[in-house]
């Protein structure tokens, strides 16, 4: 079955799109704050696309997912009460819980952790809001951390060009179902 490569053919020509930059800086800010699909799902065909644009397309992803955490720093700080049991009844409860363990150890590298790695920043985002980290640090980490990671996608994906397209355009299908299969060994493994 070669889902993989049509929805990997599909994000190739919507990331070669006029329009597409700015569907980059929506899909980073909403990521940050509420949204669940990662920037890099298209950041990385973007600078596949266009290498020449790469850096500009990560400057793009790391601004506007800093201005999104933003955001859901205010939600945090503001309207946690009203979120709380929305958040309690989501899978994202326990990663909320782990996020303010972590800021209780760690502060600043909680968020710079949390901005670098796939863990989902939104809800440590949420959560220096609630906590009350003090918003430099918070603004000066979450810079940091996205802007490492987008501008190493970003990088590796200028890097590889043309050739990595066509190797990732033969073993999409492949890493797709590689993947899928590791998720679900790791959702069974930690129930």
């Amino acid at each position: 079955m070669k889902i993989f490569s049509l929805m990997y053919q599909r994000a190739m020509v919507w990331a070669r799109l006029p329009n597409a930059p700015w569907y980059l800086s929506a899909l980073s800010f909403a990521e940050s704050s509420f949204f669940p699909i990662p920037p890099d799902v298209m950041l990385a065909p973007m600078s596949l696309a266009k290498p020449e644009r790469a850096w500009r397309f990560a400057l793009i992803t790391t601004v506007a997912s800093v201005l999104g955490g933003l955001l859901g720093y205010f939600i945090g700080a503001t309207l946690f009460d009203i979120i709380q049991p929305h958040l309690k009844a989501s899978h994202y409860w326990d990663a909320y819980q782990t996020a303010v363990v972590w800021f209780e150890k760690w502060g600043f590298w909680a968020i710079f952790v949390a901005g670098f790695s796939p863990i989902p920043y939104k809800v440590f985002t949420i959560a220096a809001g609630s906590l009350s980290m003090a918003l430099l640090p918070f603004t000066i980490a979450s810079v940091i951390g996205r802007g490492l990671r987008f501008y190493m996608v970003a990088g590796l994906m200028k890097w590889g060009g043309a050739k990595m397209e066509q190797s990732l355009h033969q073993y999409v299908d492949r890493i797709g179902w590689i993947t899928v299969v590791l998720v679900a060994i790791a959702v069974l493994a930690f129930r």
